[in-house]
């Protein structure tokens, strides 16, 4: 029997295995997807937020402002693309300037550092891109933007390199309570855990109905964006937010970590976790709306458009509870923004909720917090050729448009998570991100996948099961 199951390995799960993996427990955690940061980790805005926006004394604005600080020292050492670029809130009028003088108010309740309201000149200072009819702004300095996807995947590694048990491709189809346990059954067979936490994400309150009625309803949103090319990763240098509406936070252009620019989203009901579709008209209003906050936005230069899918609740709050019925259970539901930037304290939050219920926490005397990679693209030419001289693979450039070499590929192959799709190596590597999106190297990857982990040609997938590339073989023994 397992102590404990954590269903859902987004980067709410992945903080949850990250933060119990320092404790003397047998853990294991259940994931749908064919990797980790499969659902909303992986398709949002890469957003760190500063904690201005949720309402003084709630526990959003507490676990926002305490995420924001974990997020930094987690980045640091698990080695995770993270920058502290700040954020700008706009008053694109007169009418806006008493709102963003609320969330200043806000933010010195919740304990956001360094946050000031800035003039219209000092705001042009800051970002000279922005629309001239702005009329002055508020300045966040500890907003960042990350890699949300490699974060997540880092502290899922650094959880199995300490021993949990990562179960992919495994959905949970119903969940029997007895009187010391949890039974979980899923595709792959049971699971026998005392405790259980659930951090399903959309699919949140379907999984609390496995067990009872739950007192909340997710009302799933989607988002869509443009990805502009690295060409355009300048315009602005920090995150340029409108003010938020009913509807969230607003159309945003931000700088990422990985040299592009980000813009979007909107928010429109959504259908389910998988209705992820881009549309015309959602497009077009991101468009519209961005080019409010900067004019001269290049959207020519846009080399990929996605989609989202946020877990919103019909509560303005995140529910992390105890079940009154089941104790040992531990709901981790309606994790909306600022979920990514909260993660971490969400998890060490719903770790007292375990204890509090009853699991001993007993420190491990040997943890591993630490995880190196190598990004070849960022290395100097004097480190390249060391690199290289040790390792040869680093010198065959697999993905030209973002520098990413073949031994980057084999590394995530090797890690302690193996990613088995063409989108998990891009998750992991870059490999497939940059301008002409994985048209030059996905063939190459493909024959890494096959070579390193030993699967056929056909059985690897462009993500989840049923997305094979390739469907059969010529004549000649050529894959189709």
């Amino acid at each position: 029997m397992k102590d404990v199951a954590i269903i859902g390995c987004g980067v709410i799960g992945a903080a949850m295995a990250y933060t119990l993996s320092k404790y003397q427990l047998d853990i294991t955690v259940l994931e749908k997807h064919s990797d980790v940061a499969s659902g909303t980790t992986k398709a949002n805005s890469a957003i760190i937020h500063a904690g201005y926006d949720p309402q003084p004394n709630t526990l959003m604005a507490k676990l926002n402002v305490e995420g924001n600080l974990m997020a930094g020292e987690i980045a640091e050492k698990l080695s995770v693309p993270f920058r502290r670029v700040g954020s700008l809130v706009l008053a694109l009028s007169e009418a806006e300037l008493p709102h963003i003088q609320e969330l200043y108010r806000r933010g010195l309740a919740n304990g956001v550092p360094g946050i000031t309201l800035l003039s219209r000149e000092e705001t042009l200072k800051k970002e000279p891109n922005l629309t001239d009819t702005v009329c002055g702004s508020l300045w966040a300095p500890s907003a960042g933007i990350i890699d949300p996807w490699e974060y997540a995947t880092a502290m899922a590694e650094t959880a199995v390199v300490n021993g949990v048990d990562l179960r992919l491709n495994t959905k949970v189809e119903s969940i029997t309570a007895q009187a010391d346990s949890f039974v979980i059954h899923t595709n792959r067979g049971d699971v026998q855990a005392r405790y259980l936490v659930s951090a399903a994400g959309v699919d949140a309150a379907a999984v609390r109905s496995m067990l009872e009625t739950p007192s909340y309803q997710i009302m799933p949103s989607r988002g869509e964006y443009y990805l502009l090319d690295r060409s355009e990763g300048q315009v602005v240098g920090s995150v340029v937010f409108q003010c938020p509406n009913e509807l969230g936070k607003g159309v945003l252009v931000s700088p990422t970590v990985h040299g592009n620019l980000i813009v979007g989203p909107n928010a429109v009901p959504a259908e389910g976790a998988e209705d992820n579709k881009v549309t015309a008209d959602g497009l077009a209003f991101v468009a519209a709306a961005a080019k409010r906050s900067v004019p001269g936005l290049n959207l020519g230069a846009n080399i990929r458009n996605f989609a989202g899918v946020r877990a919103n609740s019909d509560q303005d709050a995140f529910r992390i509870e105890r079940s009154e019925r089941y104790p040992h259970l531990v709901d981790l539901a309606g994790i909306k923004s600022p979920g990514l930037s909260a993660a971490p304290a969400i998890a060490f939050y719903a770790a007292k909720l375990l204890l509090e219920a009853g699991l001993e926490l007993v420190a491990k005397e040997h943890f591993v917090d630490r995880r190196e990679k190598i990004r070849f693209a960022s290395l100097s030419d004097e480190e390249r050729a060391a690199l290289i001289a040790r390792d040869p693979t680093y010198g065959r450039v697999i993905c030209r448009c973002q520098t990413i070499t073949e031994g980057e590929i084999l590394a995530a192959l090797r890690s302690p998570i193996p990613p088995r799709s063409i989108n998990a190596i891009k998750r992991r590597t870059g490999a497939g991100m940059g301008r002409c999106q994985g048209g030059f190297c996905s063939p190459r990857v493909h024959e890494l996948i096959v070579r390193e982990l030993g699967i056929d040609p056909l059985d690897v997938c462009l993500e989840d099961e049923g997305s094979e590339l390739l469907v059969g073989e010529t004549k000649t023994g050529g894959a189709l």
